[in-house]
């Protein structure tokens, strides 16, 4: 196959046999891609479950500090804005020193903002919380460059299914979310000190081991995708296929300016929105009908299930079936969710539908994620996922804004049919695509220098 570069955006569409000759779905994972990804599956699960604390007690932190629920979903907001500010940033600097540095610098800023969090409460200050729950965020939209480093281990044929391998790690945090939440709760009991502030002083227990875990993984996964044949032996990919796309390096505006990653962006923005906006009513209308935080951090954790435990057949789904079907199957499931979750105060019926917000976007971001690594080269993949995050995280720092004052000023029940709306916004942008076979894109939909990576 020729090798386009520079400015060239117009695609190939690839013929079986070359479209077979790099798919290895019959062979086994090589040893060392499959620690690496153990390991930074383990740093998924341990940097999740403070996440997961985040969305427990965000909104009931800003309630309990300003006396309002008008300004509940502002935690949210504050995690949205910083990983705005911290994806295409943080992407350039996985691009240009590799992704274990960017990951490890992420995780550090987590690690401050959870000790700055924890003394928000006992000292009574919202401006303290929301310095902490700013270096927090910046963390978390430093360490999605996770995903970067899962895809860049692995050729297109199997590149969704070793995503969804290192996304799985994030169920093991479902299960340390609630426990550091019981565990903060007994120790509040014993000690007199504030639940959710222990929570918070609890959560570097999970930040620590991931950051072991990182420095563990030997490549970095960029020197991996620039070498695939080397750690794939036994498969056939092509050479050509591991250049660099365009001379000098893509930027911002060329990502912005091609059609298929368009649609990506837009489909896990309003994905990555609709999810932040359903945070910030859950504990509300839990807290509403009487149920306790543990149950809350119950709730949020089969939330965080359904994110996570069916990434690997999600991966598998997309890698044969093809990126465009999973996407929308994703959005029509979290739609349905967004309703389920404020339509009673059943525990049952709420935890379903925050189930099924999580497992929509569980979808999208595996096929989105894969589409974008599908059509972009190693050196330029941290800024393309850091381009896709910072739509996301714009819109994750309106939506629970915006959830807020409607639970506010309306009904709870409007914030569901709000996100149900916004999350089926794509759904004719997504139609546009034609995606001939999984991982593959016709003539003028896809620029294509790496459709066949």
């Amino acid at each position: 196959m020729q090798q386009r570069r520079g400015g060239d955006t117009a695609g190939a569409v690839m013929d079986d046999t070359a479209a077979a000759s790099i798919q290895p779905k019959r062979l086994p994972i090589p040893a060392l891609i499959r620690r690496n990804t153990l390991y930074f599956a383990l740093a998924q699960a341990m940097q999740g479950a403070g996440m997961q604390v985040a969305i427990t007690v965000s909104a009931l932190m800003v309630v309990a500090l300003l006396g309002s629920s008008a300004w509940a979903g502002i935690g949210g907001a504050i995690l949205g804005i910083s990983r705005l500010v911290a994806a295409y940033p943080m992407g350039r600097i996985t691009d240009a020193l590799g992704r274990n540095p960017g990951m490890m610098a992420g995780l550090a800023m987590s690690l401050i903002g959870s000790l700055v969090l924890a003394m928000a409460m006992p000292m009574e200050s919202f401006v303290v919380f929301i310095v902490g729950m700013s270096f927090f965020g910046l963390g978390i939209g430093a360490v999605t460059q996770l995903r970067v480093a899962a895809a860049d281990m692995y050729p297109l044929a199997r590149r969704a299914e070793g995503l969804g391998w290192v996304l799985t790690g994030s169920v093991v945090g479902a299960f340390v979310g609630p426990v550091i939440i019981g565990a903060a709760a007994l120790i509040a009991d014993e000690t007199g000190f504030d639940e959710i502030a222990v929570s918070w002083a609890l959560v570097p227990i999970g930040i620590v081991p991931a950051m072991i875990m990182i420095l563990l993984v030997r490549p970095d996964p960029k020197q991996i995708a620039l070498q695939l044949s080397k750690y794939w032996p036994g498969h056939e990919i092509p050479a050509a296929a591991q250049e660099v796309s365009t001379a000098g390096g893509a930027g911002f505006k060329t990502f912005v300016a091609d059609p298929i990653k368009q649609v990506a962006f837009a489909a896990y923005a309003t994905a990555q929105g609709t999810m932040a906006m359903m945070m910030v009513v859950t504990p509300l209308v839990m807290r509403e009908s009487g149920l306790s935080l543990t149950m809350i951090s119950v709730a949020v954790g089969l939330h965080v299930v359904g994110m996570f435990a069916f990434s690997v057949p999600m991966g598998r789904i997309a890698d044969r079936l093809g990126r465009k079907r999973l996407m929308f199957a994703g959005l029509l499931v979290e739609a349905v969710g967004a309703v389920l979750v404020p339509v009673t105060g059943v525990f049952l019926i709420i935890t379903a539908g925050l189930f099924l917000v999580g497992f929509g976007w569980s979808a999208v971001n595996v096929a989105g994620t894969t589409l974008l690594a599908d059509t972009t080269a190693p050196n330029e993949r941290g800024r393309a996922i850091g381009a896709n995050d910072t739509f996301a995280a714009a819109l994750a720092f309106g939506a629970p804004l915006a959830g807020g004052f409607i639970a506010a000023t309306t009904s709870l029940m409007m914030v569901g049919v709000v996100g149900a709306v916004m999350v089926l916004v794509p759904f004719m942008a997504i139609a546009r695509i034609r995606e001939t076979s999984p991982g593959h894109y016709a003539r003028g939909t896809l620029p294509s220098p790496t459709a066949s990576r």
